[in-house]
């Protein structure tokens, strides 16, 4: 039973667990090595759809490349669309491994203590939450992920395409990854239909190294492809502008949970998610990347690891 003045509240409204103090001392070593090191969810269905993605950007680019722009005749066609297609697919597989491995946001497991929580020294009526499965002190919109077995702060949703969640500290990073593949993908549909209409109206075995069949098979499985892909990633970009505008998560508008927070809307939403005002920056997956010494760090349970 819980003593009477200690219920259970958000911890967002006490001052030691404000984000400015989200990652202080209070938090476990181990915790730390986690924030420090990079983050990797060991989830066998995550990992087998991020490397399936990787598959099907990696095959796009060699249809693009190999298929239809090094046969072509005009050497200007083929230099500007493979530059751009392949610096797409770079910036797309960049913003993938930075969601993939930046911490979304998790809050420290195990925090939950005795001592942690008399060091709160919280007033008679204030209270805070407590997850009963991972046993930290639950912040305000943190949502507890079965798969990454933590509570993860501004939780938006689980993508196993990345394999990770999608929260407070990445989200900018699967915007990212979702534009460039959009973008990509219908820029590999106007290649096809510029190559269909060339092959067409010229002859086929001119029009490729490969042979007429294997050219039309590997154009109507890009094609295929490139509809699929643009299709999820729109829709998925639509829905996380959508969520930042009106700072509201897809969990808490699923729920339709009541905002209990002051909401930054519009473009403050856009600033707090991609930090600082409008610039060419926001587009860049490579902001704030800082290469690390690769370290084994042995732990004890946990979904994750860091390096």
């Amino acid at each position: 039973m819980q003593p009477s003045g200690r219920r259970l509240r958000d911890v967002e409204h006490h001052p030691l667990l404000a984000d400015d103090n989200y990652d202080s001392a209070s938090s476990s070593s181990s915790e730390a090595d986690v924030v420090d090191g990079v983050w990797f969810i060991r989830d066998g269905c995550g990992v087998v759809c991020a490397i399936v993605t990787w598959l099907l950007v990696v095959y796009a680019d060699f249809v693009v490349t190999f298929v239809m722009l090094l046969p072509s005749k005009d050497l200007w066609y083929a230099v500007v669309n493979g530059v751009l297609f392949n610096c797409l697919a770079v910036l797309a597989l960049s913003s993938h491994l930075r969601t993939m491995l930046t911490d979304p946001g998790a809050v420290p497991k195990g925090n939950a203590t005795k001592e942690y929580m008399e060091s709160l020294r919280l007033k008679p009526g204030e209270v805070i939450y407590k997850c009963p499965k991972c046993c930290c002190i639950k912040p305000e919109r943190a949502h507890h992920c079965s798969i990454c077995k933590r509570c993860i702060r501004k939780m938006d949703h689980h993508c196993p395409w990345v394999n990770n969640c999608v929260g407070e500290k990445n989200q900018r990073f699967f915007v990212l990854f979702t534009m460039y593949i959009a973008l990509s993908s219908v820029h590999a549909l106007i290649l096809c239909g510029l190559q269909f209409i060339s092959c067409v109206r010229g002859q086929w075995t001119e029009c490729s190294d490969f042979s007429p069949p294997i050219t039309v098979v590997l154009l109507i499985f890009l094609c295929l492809e490139g509809l699929l892909f643009f299709t999820f990633t729109a829709v998925m970009f639509g829905t996380q502008i959508h969520s930042i505008c009106n700072d509201e998560t897809e969990i808490e508008r699923l729920k339709s949970e009541k905002p209990t927070w002051e909401r930054r809307l519009r473009w403050e939403g856009m600033k707090s998610v991609f930090g600082g005002p409008p610039s060419l920056l926001w587009m860049n997956p490579f902001v704030g990347f800082r290469l690390r010494q690769l370290q084994l760090r042995p732990r004890k349970g946990g979904p994750e690891f860091s390096v």
